[in-house]
């Protein structure tokens, strides 16, 4: 072949159009038959809309403006912060650890509590109280994950220390929200069955019917309403957070919190919140409490509203004129960027500083809150951050709900 001359070879021919189109549709077809696949296997969990005259009661609340739920005082984000929050990850948030698990079955419970008030933490924020006679769970998480889907998500980090069908006798479920952290269908679906009232927040109950809760079972409140359980009054009482279950449904039910009030004990359980002013008024009303259970983990500078962090759930519990602090939502999931341990360490020390009792008993360790034991540590040393190296700042909040004493 004579130097620059052309070469008798062809190059490649290139994709027609036509190919190319084809190819897209059929990845396309692939995504859509992947997706809709995935959210068959979620359905069920995702739960279904309020309607009818429980949507009817829904618009009537106070709480209710514009197209669903609010928070007396917005919750600020820090949109980018929350997107890269995960690239300060801790290389201890998921616990690699045999936990030290007090486990029961129902012959442990059989002795009722001397003070007529006991308390059992089974992890994140579920908890057995059992008042005057009566026994009444929060938030029941009982294995899984906390997620629609039974392969993907959060996965609890040690099998529940009383095995579900080992729990007898529960007079009343208490749901705080619908996150699925803290309304988990395969629990609520094992417990419908049962003798139990459910107490839930405006809306949640539309859930509870489709997983095939009766609706005379269901006890659905807003903030401030009362009803009775045996001789326990319950008061739904107000918290800072969202709702939702999917990406459509944002604040589309309540969120709550709520206060115990027995013939001589008062407990508070405050679900999820962030610190809000109202805080004061319910210790007004309502305190003092024996007991106060306010979460301490899963909290971020980025997202300071939606979760107490340590510190401030100290205030929160003085705010509320709490007696001793059960510190919940933490050491059962991976929820957020800080060690698991940290909570724990933290609310701890905030706890000796502000001279408030604070008990972090071992899962499924039970007390009564007048004679609580100071138990050690139990969980192992790991690095953590302080306050001064990451603070919760809540925002738009009056001075004294801010102010430490």
């Amino acid at each position: 072949m004579r130097p620059g001359s052309r070469t008798s070879m062809q190059e490649p021919a290139r994709p027609p159009r036509k190919r190319l189109l084809r190819a897209a549709q059929v990845v396309g077809l692939l995504m859509a038959l992947a997706a809709s696949l995935v959210l068959v296997d979620a359905w069920f969990a995702l739960g279904k809309a309020p309607d009818g005259e429980r949507r009817a009661r829904m618009e009537a609340s106070p709480q209710w403006i514009g197209s669903g739920f609010e928070n007396a005082i917005p919750m600020w984000n820090d949109i980018p912060g929350m997107m890269m929050s995960w690239r300060e990850m801790s290389p201890h948030a998921e616990a690699d650890f045999d936990f030290p698990v007090v486990k029961h079955d129902k012959s442990h419970l059989a002795q009722p509590p001397v003070s007529g008030l006991r308390v059992t933490w089974l992890g994140h924020s579920t908890v057995l109280i059992e008042m005057d006679g009566l026994r009444f769970l929060t938030d029941p998480i009982f294995g899984g994950r906390a997620a629609p889907l039974d392969w993907i998500g959060p996965k609890t980090w040690y099998p529940p220390p009383i095995p579900l069908d080992e729990l007898e006798n529960i007079d009343a479920v208490l749901i705080s929200h619908d996150h699925y952290d803290h309304l988990q269908t395969e629990t609520i679906v094992a417990l419908k069955d049962r003798d139990s009232k459910f107490v839930v927040p405006l809306g949640v109950g539309a859930h509870l019917e489709y997983w095939g809760v009766a609706a005379d079972k269901i006890v659905e409140l807003d903030w401030w309403d009362r009803a009775h359980i045996g001789a326990v009054e319950l008061v739904m009482t107000p918290a800072r957070h969202a709702s939702g279950r999917q990406v459509f449904d944002q604040r589309r039910t309540l969120w709550a919190s709520y206060a115990l009030l027995g013939s001589t004990h008062r407990a508070y359980f405050g679900g999820d919140t962030g610190l809000f002013d109202e805080l004061a008024d319910i210790g007004k009303a309502l305190g003092p409490f024996d007991v106060t259970m306010f979460e301490v983990g899963a909290y971020s500078r980025y997202w300071p509203d939606w979760h107490l962090g340590p510190e401030n759930a100290v205030r929160a519990h003085e705010l509320v004129r709490g007696d001793l602090l059960l510190p919940i939502h933490w050491g059962l999931l991976n929820l957020a960027p800080h060690g698991w341990t940290e909570p724990a360490e933290r609310v701890l020390l905030e706890a000796r500083r502000r001279g408030v009792r604070a008990l972090l008993p071992k899962p499924g360790e039970p007390f009564e809150p007048g004679a609580a034991p100071s138990t050690r540590k139990w969980w192992p040393q790991l690095p953590w951050q302080t306050v001064a190296e990451h603070s919760v700042d809540p925002t738009g909040l009056k001075p004294e709900t801010l102010r430490v004493p």
